[in-house]
């Protein structure tokens, strides 16, 4: 597994609140998987987007199955190719020929799976669909949590699981799967990691009712949005008018697009803009060059990954925003 701008500390050599969320995933997921080692910088994030992840995806009551797909769904609107290609869950869960189809980009047999995918896919641009959710807290969380995750692993991991893309293979899913089928099968209780969280000052969403999702979404965008203070007011300003203005929208070309996005902004803040508009709509697009000129100023991989998530958390709270009565 490569990482993109930075090495993290080896899990073996975490302490504090890092410890506590390898300790959680260790128990109940697939171990520290990459996504959550190159949060590890950033603790309060890294633990924010576990309980949001593990109170969404694994615990509750509603359908795993539904949820896995619903993961996988929205990580093919983002083009993530590398959430995409580790959605082995399915296969874990016994729904080969399923997560198969999802793997080609096809539509699923069953109306129930191709609806929840089609509502999935359309979250990418919320109000040129005029999208809101239907579902239970669990389903709508887990659409959040990628579209969030999908942001942070385009723009910090290499996109291969395995040399040579080897994962991509149906044999090397198919084993995957069933090498974690245990891991996935196992219920959850809820709640349990919302004693990795401080107390937030956002309140929980409407659309999560008194679910644990609504407390996880909550602490984690009070966590992400920190990142915007490594701006200035026109900064923020301009990657939160480009979220709202573009919808979802994928740049041509978006290295361009982002260099005239940032025409205005200060010279001080236009590599740091430029990055955290990149990270919310086509994070991949991000490169060494911009990077190496943000670690003039700010040399430190916590701030870049807060820069990131700040960029991620913006696009996906623009998703969220679309759950509110208010907004339709």
């Amino acid at each position: 597994m490569t990482y993109r701008f930075f090495t993290p500390v080896p899990p073996k050599a975490a302490t504090g609140l890092t410890a506590e969320v390898y300790r959680q995933l260790r128990d109940e997921f697939l171990g520290p998987v990459p996504t959550f080692q190159a949060l590890s910088a950033v603790p309060e994030v890294q633990a924010a987007t576990w309980a949001l992840m593990r109170e969404a995806l694994l615990a509750g009551d509603a359908s795993r199955v539904d949820r896995e797909l619903v993961a996988a769904a929205v990580s093919r609107a983002n083009r993530c190719r590398f959430c995409v290609d580790a959605h082995v869950l399915l296969h874990a869960l016994g729904e080969h020929e399923l997560a198969e189809v999802v793997a080609r980009g096809a539509t699923p047999s069953e109306p129930g799976h191709a609806e929840l995918v089609a509502w999935a896919e359309a979250s990418r641009s919320p109000r040129a669909a005029d999208w809101t959710s239907p579902y239970r807290p669990e389903l709508t969380g887990t659409l959040l949590a990628f579209q969030f995750i999908n942001r942070i692993v385009s723009a910090l991991l290499a996109p291969d699981l395995l040399p040579g893309g080897l994962q991509r293979s149906p044999l090397v899913r198919s084993v995957g799967g069933r090498l974690c089928a245990r891991a996935a099968r196992e219920p959850k209780e809820p709640g349990r990691s919302l004693a990795l969280l401080d107390a937030g000052t956002t309140a929980p969403p409407a659309w999560a009712g008194d679910s644990p999702v609504g407390v996880a979404y909550a602490s984690l965008k009070d966590a992400a949005v920190q990142g915007g203070d490594l701006l200035g007011d026109v900064a923020r300003e301009t990657v939160t008018a480009a979220v709202r203005w573009e919808d979802g929208r994928y740049p041509d070309r978006p290295a361009d697009w982002a260099v005239d996005l940032v025409r205005d902004v200060p010279g001080v803040d236009r590599v740091g803009t430029r990055i955290a508009l990149l990270a919310a709509f086509a994070p991949s697009a991000i490169s060494p060059g911009d990077v190496a000129l943000w670690r003039y100023s700010h040399p430190d991989d916590a701030d870049l990954v807060r820069l990131v998530a700040y960029g991620a958390i913006t696009a996906t709270d623009h998703v969220a925003r679309a759950l509110s009565p208010a907004h339709h």
